[in-house]
């Protein structure tokens, strides 16, 4: 079954509940502290336009352990070569709206609403959003933004202009302080780069194992 929120109270039902889907409760908000709530207990917001607040909590994670990342010769080559520069939390509100507006194969229009948006470029005002931007001739080209908790960073996002971008983010977001890649959902292009299945109670031992007070 799946639960609706109190639009008073930001606590979620215990994740074990969710549906074979993932699906787990209906309604709230995105607020800071509710979002807060959320990742620090392996819960995502996931709606389209026109829907209520949809939140989940698969019963396994796509992720990627940074030692573990695949990078093939090709990969190297360009990272090598400086193709690309690559910096952080340097244009956090132009990699959520290229995310949002970059086409892609057999998808409809975007999840990630201007309400969704807005929610994001607060939690990274407030410190806990960041954004991964690759350049390529001071243009941006690619990148990827995400949630950081403790020391797992929850992906939400990447886009690619040119080839290889949006992996050379996520290369570099491997080599930043972090202990796991929250992939949420697996795509052939993830699995590729060494993404893999957990259980969600091994992938909340990772989120608290390093646990933080979260005060912004």
């Amino acid at each position: 079954m799946f639960f609706q929120l109190l639009d008073d109270d930001y606590a979620f039902p215990n994740p074990e509940l969710a549906e074979d889907d993932g699906l787990l409760a209906v309604g709230g908000d995105l607020s800071l502290e509710r979002l807060l709530v959320a990742y620090s207990n392996g819960i995502f917001p996931w709606f389209s336009e026109g829907d209520p607040i949809l939140w989940f909590s698969p019963h396994q994670r796509c992720v990627i352990y940074p030692d573990k990342i695949k990078v093939n010769k090709n990969m190297s080559k360009i990272l090598s070569s400086k193709t690309f520069t690559i910096t952080i939390d340097k244009a956090f509100e132009e990699v959520i709206k290229s995310c949002a507006t970059t086409p892609r194969i057999g998808q409809d229009g975007t999840w990630i609403t201007d309400d969704m948006q807005k929610a994001y470029i607060n939690l990274h005002k407030n410190g806990f959003a960041h954004s991964i931007e690759v350049w390529q001739n001071d243009k941006l080209v690619g990148g990827l933004y995400g949630v950081k908790i403790n020391r797992v960073f929850c992906g939400e996002s990447m886009f690619s202009h040119v080839s290889n971008a949006s992996k050379a983010a996520l290369i570099f977001l491997s080599k930043t302080d972090i202990d796991l890649i929250d992939c949420q959902l697996p795509t052939d292009h993830l699995m590729s780069l060494g993404a893999e299945m957990i259980e969600r109670d091994l992938y909340i031992e990772v989120l608290h194992k390093h646990k933080k007070n979260l005060q912004g």
